[in-house]
């Protein structure tokens, strides 16, 4: 098995295609062909250590052979048994876990050698597929055994960390443990799951891990197996979202199974469905079980995901910024400030979420959830965008990735979109950002100091500039809930379900439902009211300048909140106390 492959490159044909979502599956195999090398160096990096460092065997030294020589084995017998397993997304994660701990001293979350006997997993597991007769010695945690791509035996061990013994011969295997043995069929073993979805004569096959230990983001995780039920409405809604991907985004959809093979189930979070996905673990995408009533906001996760894979396999190759990970830039799509490299990676994601989007609404012009989406995130990521495009960390190949996509981005921005959707886009894009600029940004002290003398005088507000100093620590927690009431309206029968369900989104307020169900005096009323009895809280402040007609307040509310929440905290330090809107119509008037 090579254990030097040799360098990569790409074309400056085919970087230009994948900056604009293109390339083909020529594309994605070239990424996941290199994401391969990167692998194949890791292991080998890993097979040398283990020689000299007795921590990583540990106990598993024993065994009848060791993982590297296993896996040559395999290769031998079938190359594709090999690829199989090296192709395995947290293989990749693995890897890049397990090398992080060694030469960085750290500590994991098992001890070092159970991390290590994931080598002897994948060597297994290659053994299986390849058909060839083999024992060798695996971890145990918890009684639980992962071979990976094939599924988990749970053992009668006692608990703790321990091993096992897997033999295989003809595809077939046992593992035994000193108490236990299970074999493929017994109640015991928990195979893992995979499906197969065809429309239009495209198929895509995915693996529903919900058993790898490295499946997550960060550190190794036990096995959390899905009920049946679960797993087959899984099925049903994956099935559903590939449909909408091959009718309405046919160009993904030829390339989507070549970049995306696994996902990881992670219980429903009410009104959202989160997505998450590594670098390190090309192929996989962590969501959040969906709502069956919506299975386009999937799609488009499906999508949205399959492009930070692709990007994360692009920047194995090519640098597009400097390694600046100063957290100092606004991402409408985050609540917290982000690094530069956050920025591109999530415009490239939502990039391909707006051509979802943009393609569900030209053809199901009835669809106002669609429309709303595209109309928000199109505008969201083109001003993120156009807000970067010179920054100083990009590299000139970053320059060039970005002025790609805005090259087929920005068209998009005039096309024709209800306008009821782009006005509720806008008033989303306006909550977003007084959120955060609430949470993060602090009013400097001198300028606070000037305001409140200012008011306490009688005079007219001093120059209020847009400023103040970046802090990545929020000042108060943030629901958005009014992101996910607007999405409620747009839904099926939105304006029924929004009177129904808005109680239950969590942290949504009176004000909230009044504004979005359209009721703004109402919704003004009720933000007012619980001002009255805590100035300070955030949603409500937001909430009240939303709510406002344009005019000074709104403008300081929306503008420079942090201003205004500073000098009514100093105020009422001062035991004065004036409303909420009285002041920020005083600040708004401030000449700019």
């Amino acid at each position: 098995m090579a254990s030097h492959p040799d360098l990569h490159s790409i074309s400056w044909d085919i970087f230009d295609r994948l900056a604009v979502g293109g390339g083909g599956v020529t594309a994605v195999n070239l990424l996941r062909s290199a994401d391969r090398s990167r692998r194949l160096l890791l292991l080998a990096g890993l097979a040398e250590r283990a020689e000299t460092d007795g921590r990583l065997p540990g106990p598993l030294s024993s065994a009848a052979e060791g993982a590297w020589e296993l896996l040559v084995r395999a290769q031998v017998a079938e190359p594709d048994a090999l690829e199989r397993v090296i192709a395995h997304p947290y293989t990749g994660s693995w890897a890049g876990y397990l090398t992080r701990l060694v030469e960085q001293n750290l500590a994991g979350e098992c001890p070092l050698w159970v991390h290590y006997g994931y080598f002897h997993t994948l060597a297994a597991a290659a053994a299986i597929h390849a058909g060839v007769e083999f024992t060798i010695r695996v971890p145990v945690w918890n009684d639980t055994v992962v071979l990976p791509t094939l599924g988990a035996a749970r053992l009668d061990e006692g608990g703790g960390f321990t091993t096992a013994d897997v033999h295989g011969a003809a595809g077939t295997f046992t593992i035994s443990g000193d108490r236990s043995q299970v074999a493929p069929g017994s109640p015991a073993w928990f195979p893992l799951r995979e499906f197969r979805f065809e429309a239009g004569g495209t198929t895509l096959d995915l693996r529903l891990d919900d058993l790898d230990p490295h499946r997550g983001l960060y550190h190794p995780i036990p096995p959390d197996r899905l009920a049946g039920s679960a797993a087959a409405s899984w099925q049903d809604l994956l099935g559903e979202a590939w449909q909408l991907i091959v009718e309405h985004l046919p160009e993904y959809a030829k390339v989507l199974p070549a970049g995306l093979t696994s996902i990881v189930p992670q219980p429903a979070v009410p009104f959202q469905l989160p997505s998450a996905s590594t670098g390190e673990a090309f192929g996989s995408a962590v969501i959040a079980a969906p709502d069956a009533e919506e299975p386009a906001t999937l799609a488009a996760a499906l999508v949205h995901e399959f492009q930070h894979i692709r990007l994360g396999g692009l920047l194995q190759l090519v640098r597009l910024h400097d390694d600046d990970r100063t957290e100092r830039l606004y991402a409408p799509w985050r609540e917290d400030p982000r690094p530069l490299g956050g920025l591109v990676h999530g415009i490239y994601a939502f990039f391909g979420v707006s051509a979802f989007w943009r393609a569900l609404s030209q053809a199901c012009p009835e669809n106002r959830l669609a429309a709303f989406e595209f109309a928000h995130w199109r505008a969201q990521t083109w001003q993120t965008l156009e807000a970067i495009r010179d920054d100083a960390a990009l590299t000139a190949a970053g320059r060039r990735f970005l002025g790609e996509l805005a090259g087929v981005f920005r068209p998009w921005q005039s096309e024709p979109v209800a306008p009821e959707a782009v006005e509720w886009a806008e008033t989303l894009a306006a909550d977003h950002y007084a959120g955060w600029r609430l949470r993060h940004f602090r009013a400097e002290p001198e300028t606070t100091t000037d305001v409140v003398r200012a008011w306490l005088h009688g005079e007219s507000c001093p120059r209020v500039v847009p400023g103040g100093r970046l802090d990545i620590v929020s000042d108060g927690e943030w629901a958005n809930a009014r992101a996910d009431l607007i999405r409620v309206r747009f839904s099926r029968d939105g304006e029924t379900k929004l009177s129904q369900v808005w109680p239950d989104v969590p942290g949504a307020l009176e004000g909230d439902f009044r504004l979005v169900a359209g009721s703004t005096d109402q919704a003004r009323a009720a933000y007012r009211s619980v001002l009255e009895q805590d100035p300070d809280h955030p949603e409500a402040l937001i909430g009240l300048g939303l709510s406002l007609p344009d005019g000074p307040a709104k403008r300081a509310l929306l503008g420079t909140p942090e201003m205004v929440r500073a000098v009514h905290r100093m105020l009422r330090d001062a035991r004065r106390s004036p409303a909420v809107e009285e002041l920020a119509a005083w600040i708004g008037q401030a000449p700019s």
